[in-house]
């Protein structure tokens, strides 16, 4: 037995093919836990439980999820109680990122409604139809649960070039804390954890960073060069095994008293 005690525990992790999903999934999975690796990306979520199984062992699978869809999003925790019987933990990871300026004078990164629609599909809506299904679940096994969103520092410093993106990750602030004075009642915690600049992952794409940017005014190497250096007092960016090993904390009877609250992890990032 673990000191985190996540054995015989399962877990869903949207979002769980690549990036900060694949690093928690990976963590979760040699802590002990069951993961089901939720994504759109069906190949990579597969790629994802295949590797789980042979690093770690144990019964870990993908579940092809589309998470702006209740009808997948259902489709997916009937998956997992059908094969598994019981849902523990789901951390709500999914999300994407579109650089925009509100107003963009030569009208090349300007934001669009179909930008801001897709945006606030996946980061917001998505959120809310996972946690209501997962919550359903729990509360009908009369079981303990937790619920932890991916926020990000955006959300409460806002970010120029990505105000969409701040601004669904500012509503998940709010919705943890929300949650958490509904759910707290049936022994579900619900906890936010919230990311600053982190290594690259593939949110952080050659076309991402070109808009982002554009958006500031600024080259793509200038960018490059911003990272972890500008406003972060401990000097680099985050790793996303660091992201991971709290979400592995804080989804752990370890962390029993931690609820309604957002964990920040940005190496002390300022607002210089």
């Amino acid at each position: 037995m673990s000191w985190l005690n996540l054995e015989g525990k399962v877990a869903i992790v949207t979002g769980g093919a690549t990036g900060i999903g694949k690093a928690i999934c990976e963590a979760l999975s040699k802590a002990g836990a069951t993961v089901v690796v939720a994504d759109v990306n069906a190949q990579g979520a597969r790629q994802t439980a295949s590797l789980l199984r042979k690093n770690c062992g144990g019964e870990h699978i993908a579940v092809t999820t589309d998470v702006t869809s209740k009808a997948s999003v259902d489709a997916m925790v009937r998956e997992v109680l059908d094969t598994f019987h019981r849902l523990d933990i789901l951390v709500n990871n999914a999300g994407i990122n579109i650089p925009r300026l509100l107003v963009d004078p030569s009208g090349r990164e300007e934001l669009t409604e179909q930008i801001w629609d897709k945006v606030v599909s996946i980061n917001q809506k998505g959120i809310f139809l996972c946690a209501q299904a997962a919550a359903r679940v729990m509360i009908e096994s009369s079981s303990s649960g937790v619920i932890i969103n991916i926020t990000s520092e955006a959300g409460t410093e806002g970010s120029e070039g990505q105000s969409v993106y701040a601004g669904t990750k500012g509503a998940v602030y709010s919705l943890t804390r929300s949650w958490a004075k509904e759910l707290g009642k049936h022994n579900i915690r619900v906890v936010g954890v919230s990311p600053g600049i982190l290594e690259m992952t593939g949110l952080r794409s050659e076309e991402y960073e070109r808009a982002l940017a554009y958006t500031r005014g600024i080259t793509v190497e200038k960018l490059r060069k911003s990272y972890g250096k500008v406003s972060i007092s401990l000097g680099r960016s985050g790793k996303l095994s660091e992201v991971a090993d709290t979400v592995c904390f804080l989804a752990s009877d370890r962390a029993g008293y931690i609820h309604g609250t957002v964990v920040n992890i940005s190496g002390g990032k300022s607002r210089a």
